[in-house]
């Protein structure tokens, strides 16, 4: 199914090759509306302490997500696909448990992030842009069956519409290269800070992001040898998440900014108060470009969860089920919230919670995987990549397990 659409994708004569494009798709999942939650309660709360918490997810992403890529590159098999091929089925079956879980965190996020955003824009009432969104991320999604280069092409331009929105949002606020780098150092300052911590690296390293870019590269590289295709993978994924990680660091640093001279000391600053106070201290432009990003962001992240989804279940089950009733039942948390009024930001946080705690269940298959010769064959894992991937999914583990005895010991 997958790697049909990806052949389909490329036309002799492209300007570019098949291999640009996946990692841009991916990269939707670094910046969807709960990196805009974690990042702006994590600067209006504690100015620039977290940047390096930015730096350092953002970061660790690249080589997970080029594992990733490499495997579909590899195998013309998604990461589901293989762990059903080489794993006990209750093993495959409880990857898939997990998955689903984190699905319907993910669509939390995103869906409730379009429709705050059609509510901060046009007066929508939240429920009514709860479904409106969803819709709106369906068009998006039908992109596929014309092949995956029309999808890829669609989410590049809504992620440079972020892009455009966050860079208006820095020359406004006038950022500060020098507080911006004060935030380098590592350290944290009490619970809070940890929870955001880990919601950060929650909405950066994301698990649908890691099974859904091998799903997206299977079948592009028929016909052309190791050496270009992972040279090509390796600057997509560069690129694409540089691009997000600068996108993530702005949006802590104008929080930082901005907030912060407004006398704000809350960790829990809703985006409604975000795109109020970027009006108050720097025009309704700047409102205006926060809820246009805000919205490009929803309905991306919301088309590329729903293209995950559907890689999870076909991948670890075999199962195929219609892609409207898939998208129903993994949309019901966020319709749910939507409905009974729940604070939509803290629900944002706490799903990217969720989501870091899936992140070594997506990891430690992956790194499994694409460590083997025989899965692999010329494109196996360096001793050094398999050695910095599995010091990133330790790092993410303990602090997950931190954050549990803070929790209920501390």
């Amino acid at each position: 199914m997958f790697a049909g659409r990806a052949r389909a994708a490329g036309k002799p004569g492209s300007r570019l090759p098949l291999t640009i494009g996946p990692a841009f798709v991916a990269a939707i999942a670094y910046v969807d509306p709960g990196n805009f939650a974690t990042n702006f309660s994590a600067g209006a709360g504690h100015g620039f302490l977290l940047v390096w918490v930015v730096v350092a997810a953002n970061l660790a992403a690249m080589p997970v997500q080029f594992l990733s890529a490499k495997l579909g590159l590899a195998t013309d098999r998604t990461l589901p696909q293989l762990c059903r091929d080489r794993l006990p089925r209750w093993a495959s079956l409880g990857l898939w448990g997990q998955a689903e879980i984190v699905a319907m965190a993910t669509e939390l996020a995103e869906l409730i992030g379009a429709a705050l955003a059609l509510n901060l824009l046009f007066g929508v009432p939240l429920l009514p842009a709860g479904f409106l969104g969803a819709a709106i991320s369906f068009a998006v999604l039908a992109l596929t069956s014309r092949g995956l280069r029309p999808f890829d092409t669609a989410i590049a331009a809504l992620l440079m519409a972020i892009v455009l929105g966050f860079g208006y949002q820095a020359i406004r606020a006038g950022l500060n290269p020098v507080d911006v780098a004060s935030g380098l150092v590592p350290r944290l300052a009490g619970q809070q800070s940890l929870l955001l911590a880990v919601g950060i690296i929650g909405a950066t390293v994301m698990p649908h992001a890691v099974y859904v870019h091998s799903a997206l590269t299977v079948g592009r590289g028929r016909g052309r040898s190791a050496a270009e295709l992972l040279r090509e993978t390796r600057f997509d994924v560069i690129v694409a998440l540089g691009i997000a990680g600068v996108v993530n660091l702005t949006m802590l640093a104008v929080a930082a900014t901005v907030f912060r001279n407004l006398g704000s000391t809350s960790d829990e600053v809703s985006l409604e108060e975000v795109h109020a106070g970027l009006g108050v201290a720097l025009g309704s432009g700047t409102a205006l470009a926060f809820g246009l990003a805000l919205l490009a962001s929803g309905i991306s992240s919301s088309s590329v969860g729903g293209y995950a989804g559907q890689v999870i279940m076909n991948g670890f089950t075999g199962w195929r089920i219609s892609l409207w009733l898939r998208r129903l039942i993994t949309m019901a948390p966020a319709l749910l919230v939507l409905g009974l009024g729940i604070d939509p930001t803290m629900a944002l946080v706490v799903s990217q919670v969720v989501l870091s705690f899936g992140i070594p269940f997506a990891l430690m298959p992956l790194l499994w995987l694409s460590s083997s010769r025989a899965v692999m064959g010329d494109m196996v894992n360096r001793t050094a990549t398999t050695v910095i991937v599995a010091l990133i999914t330790a790092v993410i583990i303990a602090l997950n397990a931190t954050l549990l005895w803070q929790q209920f010991f501390g």
